[in-house]
């Protein structure tokens, strides 16, 4: 690993944002969910959470691994569950949901933890996830169609989450607890070693502090080879 590569991973996690992510509602076509991925990543998030079944999700698993290495994706099975707890964790959940009572994008506060809930594009948001979310927000629209594709619509709220949270100094300094951030390094930085862990059930072994790479080595290979 160069210098310049770990110094980019590291300026990366400085900037992750534990208390942003999205929320996907049966959001099904691989290429849809692998975008909101990548715009999740751009926007600082650094997990998000989908509902979706066994056959959509192992297709998106098999076309989306490029972006599951910088945005963990955790899979659900019942929203309601899903946002229940993201509230009792202090979350507000907006849903991307044109409907009575349905507020500009940009009028919620982004600096507060949230969760932004979208749908499928002919869908939409479920009926029973917009009955249980906080508010529903919507991007004006000055055309002939009625919504976004649902990975545009994600690019344009997060970009308004970036843009509040940019201002307010949250990706100034590292906002990640220090487990996760050295976990997440260690992941980055070895991904073959980090498969080798996991397949073992090992620990990660210590990372050096100036250059990324693994703390006495030697002794560690060692002790896997005795052990």
């Amino acid at each position: 690993m160069t210098p310049e590569r770990y110094q980019r991973l590291r300026a990366v996690l400085d900037r992750r944002q534990p208390d942003l992510t999205v929320i996907t509602d049966n959001v099904h076509k691989g290429r849809n969910l692998s975008a909101i991925v990548r715009t999740a990543d751009a926007a600082g998030i650094a997990e998000m959470h989908a509902v979706i079944d066994d056959k959509d999700y192992r297709a998106f698993r098999g076309t989306a691994m490029g972006s599951h290495s910088w945005v963990a994706v955790r899979r659900h099975r019942d929203i309601a569950e899903l946002i229940g707890d993201m509230q009792e964790r202090g979350y507000q959940v907006l849903a991307a949901h044109l409907g009575e009572g349905s507020v500009d994008y940009r009028q919620p506060d982004y600096t507060r933890p949230t969760a932004v809930l979208l749908g499928a594009e002919k869908r939409g948001v479920s009926a029973e996830a917009c009955a249980l979310a906080d508010a529903h927000i919507t991007i004006p629209m000055m055309g002939m169609v009625q919504s976004y594709n649902v990975s545009v619509a994600a690019g344009i709220i997060l970009s308004e989450a970036q843009y509040q949270r940019d201002r307010a100094g949250l990706y100034d300094q590292p906002r990640l607890d220090k487990q996760s951030y050295q976990r997440t390094l260690f992941e980055w930085a070895h991904p073959e070693i980090r498969d080798f862990c996991r397949a073992k059930g090992l620990d990660y072994p210590a990372l050096r502090e100036e250059d990324g790479e693994i703390d006495q080595p030697a002794q560690w290979y060692r002790r896997i080879r005795e052990g």
